[in-house]
C-alpha cells in the first residue's frame, strides 16, 4: 500500500502541474470566504437583541413573534461549523437550516410591524431595519463569494492530475450551500421586510345625484 501511493505521488508530480500549491491556494480561500459568511450571520445575530426590545417597547403583546425570534437566534448560536467540519455535508445543512429558521422568524417580526404606525417611525428602529437590510445583502454576497470558492475547490480535486495530489494530501470535495434559485441568489436581493406595500387605491369617484 505504501509502495502505491508513493507510485502515484511520483506520477502525479511528474505530470505538468500537480496542483499541490493550487489546492493549498483554494482552500485557504475557501476557509476565508467561509468566515466571511460567518462574520455577516454573527453581524445579524448581533443586531437581534436591540431589534427585539425596541418592537417590544410599541408592541409588547405579540409575544409569540417575539420568542420566535429569540429561540431561532439562541438556535443559531448553538451550531458552530468551523473551517474543519466544511466537509460535512450534514453539519452545513443543519447550519443552513437553523440560518433559514431565522430569517423566516425575522420577517414574520418585521410583517408584524406594520400593525404598529409609532414604531415604524421610531428613529432607533428605522436604523435598525436598514442595518438589518444591509446586513441580510451582505450575507448573499459572501454566501455567494462562499459557493463560487467552493465550486473552484471541488473542480481542482477532482480534474487529473490534480486528483492524484489532492488524494495523496487528504484533499477531499467540500460541501457548499442548496439554493432552489440559482439566479436569484447570484445576485444579492433588496430587503425590505414588508415596507414596500403596494400603493392605495385611489377613491372611486362619486356618484352623481
Amino acid at each position: 500500500m505504501r509502495a502505491l501511493k508513493v507510485a502515484l505521488l511520483g506520477a502525479a508530480l511528474l505530470l505538468s502541474g500537480c496542483g499541490y500549491n493550487k489546492l493549498q491556494q483554494q482552500d485557504e480561500g475557501v476557509k476565508s470566504a467561509w468566515s466571511e459568511v460567518l462574520n455577516q450571520y454573527q453581524r445579524r445575530a448581533d443586531l437581534i437583541p436591540n431589534l427585539v426590545e425596541t418592537v417590544k417597547g410599541f408592541a409588547a403583546q405579540e409575544q409569540t413573534v417575539l420568542l420566535g425570534v429569540t429561540e431561532a437566534r439562541a438556535k443559531t448560536g448553538s451550531i458552530q461549523l468551523t473551517p474543519e467540519l466544511l466537509n460535512d455535508e450534514a453539519a452545513l445543512r443543519k447550519f443552513q437550516a437553523v440560518q433559514g429558521e431565522l430569517s423566516q422568524a425575522l420577517k414574520s417580526l418585521m410583517a408584524v410591524t406594520e400593525n404598529y404606525p409609532q414604531l415604524k417611525s421610531d428613529q432607533n428602529f428605522l436604523q435598525l431595519q436598514a442595518d438589518l437590510a444591509g446586513t441580510e445583502n451582505r450575507i448573499t454576497v459572501a454566501r455567494n463569494r462562499y459557493i463560487k470558492a467552493v465550486q473552484e475547490y471541488n473542480i481542482t480535486v477532482r480534474s487529473f492530475p490534480t486528483n492524484l495530489t489532492a488524494m495523496m494530501f487528504k484533499h477531499s470535495v467540500k460541501a457548499n450551500f442548496t439554493v432552489e434559485n440559482e439566479a436569484a441568489v447570484s445576485r444579492p436581493p433588496t430587503v425590505s421586510f414588508g415596507t414596500d406595500a403596494a400603493p392605495a387605491a385611489p377613491p372611486a369617484p362619486a356618484t352623481p345625484r
